[in-house]
């Protein structure tokens, strides 16, 4: 195995453990910093792929910016005080479900658009610049901006209201107190 692989296994290794710490916390604040350590590990595998710009942007805007939202939830609660509500069967009953449920309809989705038979082809086929191709700015430009198939102009705004959901999460918190 080498360096990169070995860095691999280390980044997922990392992404699962902290998941799975961030779901099960009993408390606020460990629960965040178990999410700040999973996200790290996303940027660290943005890191890994070569896109440096994505992965410092994975820092910046994930990292930073909604890590500072739950800290400010944090500060605004009790903290450490504020425990979350015991699991019982019930509520672990309902969750299972409504995982299993989640995975079907994605399995479905990939099914329905034929993502699978689509990632066998090679890359040439569907219609990616081959390794000496250059990119402008204005290719990057009209793709990040784009409403078209190979837009991200939805995600973009995707992401904008989930900061602004934070924030009026935030507000709300701070209101009962």
């Amino acid at each position: 195995m080498d360096s990169y692989n070995i860095m691999f296994v280390i980044l997922a290794a990392m992404i699962v453990v902290s998941s799975f710490a961030t779901v099960l916390a009993k408390s606020v604040l460990r629960a965040a910093a178990y999410l700040f350590f999973a996200l790290l590990g996303v940027a660290g595998m943005y890191f890994l792929m070569g896109y440096t710009f994505l992965g410092s942007v994975q820092v910046m805007v994930y990292c930073g910016g909604i890590v500072v939202l739950y800290v400010f939830a944090i500060l605004l609660t009790r903290g450490s005080k504020d425990k979350l509500s015991e699991n019982t069967r019930h509520k672990l009953f309902a969750s299972a479900l409504l995982c299993l449920a989640g995975f079907g309809a994605f399995v479905y989705a990939i099914l329905k658009a034929n993502l699978l038979t689509e990632l066998m082809q090679t890359p040439e086929a569907l219609g990616a610049p081959s390794e000496g191709a250059v990119i402008n700015m204005n290719d990057v430009g009209h793709y990040m901006l784009s409403t078209d198939m190979n837009g991200y102009l939805l995600p973009f705004e995707a992401v904008s209201i989930l900061l602004l959901a934070c924030i009026v999460a935030a507000l709300v918190i701070a209101r009962k107190r």
